[in-house]
C-alpha cells in the first residue's frame, strides 16, 4: 500500500523539525578535560547555562592538543587546556585568548612509578619506559624533571599516551611509570609511588598552570558570555575555598565532580587540594593575567623550542591573554 500524501507530509515535517532542533541544540560548544577542579560543579549542575543564557554542548577531550585542534578548526568556541599546549598553540598563532587561569598546578599532576619497577630514585629511570600525553602540562613537567636530574630522552624512553591509554597500559604492565593527571593519576597511585609532582618541578623552574581560552572572534562578538562564564568559574572557586573542609568524598559537589570526570570520589578531595584556584583579584594581578601569564607562556615556549617541540618563539604573547573578562 502506498503512503498517503498527508502521512508523507507529516513524516517530512517531523524530520525537518528534528533537523532544525539538532542544528539549534547548542549555541556554544565548550571543550573540557578530566582534570579535577571546582568548576566541574557548575558544569555538572547547569549553572554555566543559566549564567550565560546559552545552550552548551560540552565535549570531553583527552588532552590539551586535542582541544587546541578543535579550537583552531572552529569546532569549539571555548576550551580548557594547560600551559604547555597553550604555549604551543599561541606560538603557531592559533587565534585564541586566555581569559582566566583555571588552576595553578601542584600535586594534581605527578610522576608515579610502578611498584616492582626497580625505580627508587631518579637515576633508576635510565632504560625505563615512562608515559605522558605529549605537549601537555604533564609532558612539560616530565621534561623539566628529567632536565633537573640530568637525564634526557636518550636515557629514558618517553612514550605518548593519553590518560585513558596510560591507565590501560599500566594495568598490562607495558610502562614503568607515568606523569599524568586524574582520574588516571588516582588509579596508578594505588600500585605505585610518586617520584615527583608538578609543584616540585615548578620550584625547579618549570611551573605549569591551566587556563580557559576562547576563540578571539567569539570573545570579540560575545564579551558578555565570556565574562559570565568567568564569573561562574570564580564563584565555584570561592565556594570551594570557603568550604574546602566540607568537600568530603560523600559530599554533593565531590560526587558531582567524580561522576563528570570518572574519578573515584575518595580521591577527589586530595586531587582538588593539589592545585590552587586564583580569585578575581589574583586573576587581574601582575602575576597572572595582568602580565605574568604572558611571560610564563613565553618561558614555556622557549623550553619547548629547546626540546624541539615547537619551531619558533614569538617576541610577545600578551595579545593571547586578557584580564578584561574578569568581573
Amino acid at each position: 500500500m502506498s503512503t498517503s500524501p498527508s502521512l508523507r507530509q507529516l513524516f517530512v515535517a517531523t524530520l525537518l523539525a528534528g533537523l532544525t532542533w539538532t542544528a539549534q541544540a547548542a549555541d556554544l560548544t565548550i571543550g573540557y578535560q578530566t582534570g579535577t577542579d571546582p568548576s566541574k560543579v557548575p558544569q555538572a549542575n547547569g549553572e554555566y547555562e543559566k549564567a550565560t543564557g546559552q545552550k552548551i554542548d560540552w565535549r570531553r577531550f583527552n588532552s590539551g592538543p586535542e582541544v587546541v585542534a578543535a579550537l583552531a578548526s572552529g569546532d569549539l568556541q571555548i576550551g580548557n587546556l594547560g600551559s604547555s599546549p597553550l604555549a604551543a598553540a599561541t606560538s603557531r598563532n592559533v587565534p585564541i585568548v586566555a581569559f582566566i587561569v583555571s588552576a595553578q598546578i601542584n600535586s594534581s599532576e605527578a610522576l608515579v612509578v610502578r611498584n616492582g619497577s626497580g625505580i627508587e630514585k631518579p637515576e633508576d629511570l635510565k632504560g625505563k619506559t615512562i608515559a605522558t600525553p605529549f605537549v601537555s602540562t604533564s609532558h612539560y613537567s616530565l621534561l623539566g624533571a628529567l632536565k633537573h636530574w640530568g637525564l634526557t630522552s636518550k636515557d629514558v624512553k618517553v612514550v605518548n599516551l593519553n590518560p585513558t591509554e596510560i591507565a590501560a597500559a599500566w594495568k598490562r604492565g607495558d610502562i614503568d611509570g607515568a606523569f599524568v593527571w586524574s582520574p588516571a593519576l588516582g588509579e596508578i597511585r594505588k600500585t605505585g609511588k610518586t617520584l615527583t609532582d608538578a609543584a616540585e618541578v615548578g620550584r625547579w623552574g618549570s611551573p605549569t598552570f591551566e587556563v580557559w581560552v576562547a576563540r578571539k572572534d567569539y570573545a570579540d562578538k560575545h564579551p558578555d558570555v565570556i565574562a559570565k562564564f568567568a564569573g561562574t568559574t570564580l564563584a565555584a572557586y570561592a565556594d570551594y575555598t570557603a568550604h574546602q573542609a566540607e568537600w568530603t568524598a560523600d559530599s554533593v559537589p565531590v560526587k558531582a565532580i567524580a561522576k563528570l570526570t570518572g574519578s573515584n570520589a575518595a580521591d577527589v578531595p586530595e586531587l582538588l587540594a593539589g592545585s590552587a584556584y586564583p580569585d578575581a583579584t589574583a586573576q587581574k594581578s601582575a602575576a597572572l593575567l595582568g602580565g605574568g601569564t604572558a611571560k610564563d607562556i613565553a618561558a614555556t615556549a622557549t623550553f619547548l623550542k629547546e626540546q624541539k617541540k615547537i619551531p619558533d618563539v614569538l617576541p610577545d604573547y600578551s595579545t593571547f591573554v586578557s584580564a578584561k573578562y574578569i568581573p
